[in-house]
């Protein structure tokens, strides 16, 4: 039963891909999670070099092992900068400090949801890698074309397993929002039943700004300038964060978990201010989640008091402990970073962000009236996001943002990745943004 239905999947996504000009399927592997929860993984070629490969992610309820359950609603995820689909959206299973149920992927597909998701290009590309020339034509283009190839993978597959007809929402955290976005314009241009997408919920990410927030414009427009002179140097690896902020991610986690006390080789002594002192490995992971915009100096980050965890001050005004999320969570987290990144994604997404150039990506986001919910944390972009949903043209437009805080402790309030790590998200993002999903 298992290699039949395993050839089964792989024929028919290989079948679809060579439909859609798309490359090929390679491999099909399942993952039982928890009860009646499995995570199935389609790795598929869609380029001509090795490396032009994405994963397609399915976690969903099942009948019989390789039998997914019938569901009327479906997602599919697109994750942001740093970490794929497994890490942004499932990072749950195999946690030692939460139980496997508690991710944002796992608590959907347990209610009943079809859960589907990328992993972009730049996912597989090994931590061994020295030459990065294959990356040099990876940019928002090519990402939004693979989340439409997992998104007509996805389609197709529920099809084929009897869901005819259900929803299929676009989810997208951080510069995923980016991407989708460059994916909705180009749907666009297809007649209504070619298009895949049913509603959208872009989570904390801008793409332009509103006029009260023409700082935060400029700084996008300093961080392209930056990247800007990296990429005409010839780098085509990397981001805002230097050129293998995984690698450093992994190493803070890592450190963080396995010498807790010891002084932190990565932060020397007085580096976030005087008198704030040498940081210790489990300070230093912490002051990463929730000082983050500290990572980003000299450039500006995303917003004022950007920060991916909140987090408690100590006497130095530095994040000593967190506020939402648990330490040890954090720790696992960073440490599943992947290493590399496409720098024109990153470019192109901040070219946009800036609006000082015409980019190709929304020509038609004008025509876009697809129901919409935006998703914001208080400390992470939040309210300043609000404004990309003035792109489109739904008049169906809902904002949810999660915040405890005023506007002027927003360095301390409810931080990016908490919409997806925290303790009570469960409570304060997960069942919201599933309630919106059933009631579109």
């Amino acid at each position: 039963m298992k290699d039949s239905a395993a050839r089964a999947l792989l024929s028919g996504a290989s079948e679809l891909q060579g439909i859609a000009g798309q490359g090929t399927a390679q491999t099909v592997t399942r993952e039982p999670l928890f009860g009646d929860v499995a995570h199935y993984r389609f790795k598929l070629q869609v380029g001509p070099d090795t490396h032009d490969t994405i994963t397609v992610h399915r976690v969903v309820k099942e009948r019989l092992p390789w039998v997914p359950a019938r569901a009327g609603r479906a997602v599919f995820m697109v994750h942001g900068d740093g970490w794929g689909f497994d890490a942004a959206f499932l990072s749950s299973v195999g946690s030692a400090f939460v139980p496997a149920d508690q991710s944002i992927a796992a608590y959907f597909a347990k209610e009943g949801v079809d859960v589907w998701g990328i992993d972009l290009r730049w996912v597989g590309v090994p931590a061994q890698t020295a030459l990065f020339d294959f990356m040099a034509q990876w940019n928002l283009g090519s990402h939004a074309q693979d989340v439409g190839t997992g998104l007509l993978l996805a389609r197709a597959l529920r099809l084929g397993g009897g869901n005819v007809g259900g929803s299929m929402h676009l989810l997208a955290w951080s510069r995923g929002v980016v991407v989708s976005l460059a994916y909705l314009n180009s749907e666009a241009r297809l007649p209504r039943g070619l298009r895949q997408v049913d509603g959208f919920i872009p989570v904390d990410m801008a793409v332009r700004h509103a006029p009260a927030h023409a700082q935060q414009q400029q700084w996008a427009c300093e961080r392209h300038a930056a990247l800007k002179q990296k990429r005409d140097a010839g780098t085509v690896e990397g981001g805002v964060l230097g050129p293998a902020p995984g690698v450093v991610l992994q190493l803070i986690g890592g450190l963080a978990a396995t010498a807790p006390q010891a002084l932190s080789p990565i932060f020397p002594e007085d580096i976030f201010g005087p008198g704030t002192g040498h940081p210790t490995n489990r300070k230093a992971a912490v002051i990463a989640a929730a000082a983050t915009s500290a990572l980003f100096a000299p450039l500006p980050a995303l917003s004022p008091g950007y920060h991916f965890m909140g987090g408690v001050p100590d006497a130095t005004g530095l994040p000593n402990s967190l506020s939402y999320t648990h330490e040890g969570y954090l720790f696992e987290f960073a440490q599943r970073a992947v290493p590399f990144q496409s720098l024109n994604e990153v470019l192109e997404s901040e070219e946009w962000t800036c609006g000082a150039n015409d980019v190709p990506f929304d020509d038609r986001l004008s025509t876009v009236t697809l129901p919409v919910l935006y998703v914001g944390a208080g400390g992470g972009v939040g309210e300043y996001g609000a404004h990309t949903l003035s792109l489109l043209s739904s008049t169906d437009a809902t904002t949810l943002i999660v915040r405890d805080l005023p506007e002027a402790q927003r360095a301390l309030d409810f931080g990016h990745a908490d919409l997806f790590l925290a303790n009570d998200a469960r409570q304060r993002v997960w069942q919201p943004v599933l309630q919106w999903m059933r009631a579109h």
